[in-house]
């Protein structure tokens, strides 16, 4: 009895369930296995706190826990929400940007993956309205360019020229829109967004829409 209470207590932290649902999910045979094997419904438990997992994020979707319209949430399963304590995005991608998005339920991670300080690369494929001029690379590198309504310039970023009207952007910063506005800066649209990379990571054939939980060596990475 204390193990079976025990165990519904860390399952229901885990979001499967009230207590006493876990419980009865027990009883019931459907949490089978033990120690690293253990699984709800046939499937391996998630892990416990700390858990971080990687989002391919589609267009449209918004990171807010609030906002009205579809959430970036309705994309993982409602236990993530149910977790103590829930699961929450690592920074934003604003709606129309798609690609690599992180989460995770362990908050001073989350404060350290966005801090200013942390310097992570994240790169982000561009498709703009017009052709590329040829100025833009060194104009971002050079750690002088202001954008509208600040004052402290960018951090230095590398542009990869990938086409006529496309390029790679990495940035070690996390401003409001900021791959949008540098490029409005050197005189051109962003039509399309997609973020490929975050730290070490990269989205490496995930699907669009579909998520993974991180390794426990991929979570190490990014904590170094």
């Amino acid at each position: 009895m204390r193990d079976t209470l025990k165990l519904a207590k860390h399952l229901a932290g885990l979001g499967y369930g009230s207590r006493k649902e876990v419980a009865i999910a027990i009883r019931d045979g459907r949490v089978t296995g033990e120690g690293e094997d253990l699984r709800f419904d046939g499937e391996p438990i998630d892990p416990p706190h700390g858990m971080v997992l990687m989002l391919n994020k589609p267009a449209g979707f918004t990171c807010s826990h609030a906002d009205q319209g579809r959430l970036v949430y309705e994309l993982l399963p409602p236990r993530f929400q149910k977790r103590d304590p829930k699961v929450s995005s690592v920074g934003r991608l604003d709606a129309e940007t798609t690609g690599l998005l992180l989460f995770t339920d362990d908050g001073a991670l989350l404060h350290k993956l966005i801090s200013p300080k942390s310097n992570l690369p994240k790169t982000y494929e561009a498709s703009l309205a017009r052709p590329l001029e040829g100025h833009e690379a060194a104009l971002f590198a050079s750690g002088t360019l202001v954008l509208r309504g600040e004052e402290k310039p960018c951090l230095p970023a590398q542009l990869q020229v990938t086409g006529e009207c496309t390029a790679a952007l990495t940035l070690t910063e996390g401003r409001y829109h900021q791959v949008r506005r540098m490029f409005a800066a050197a005189g051109n649209h962003v039509e399309a967004l997609h973020r490929s990379r975050f730290g070490p990571l990269r989205l490496e054939g995930l699907p669009e829409g579909a998520w993974r939980i991180l390794t426990g060596d991929e979570v190490a990475a990014l904590k170094a």
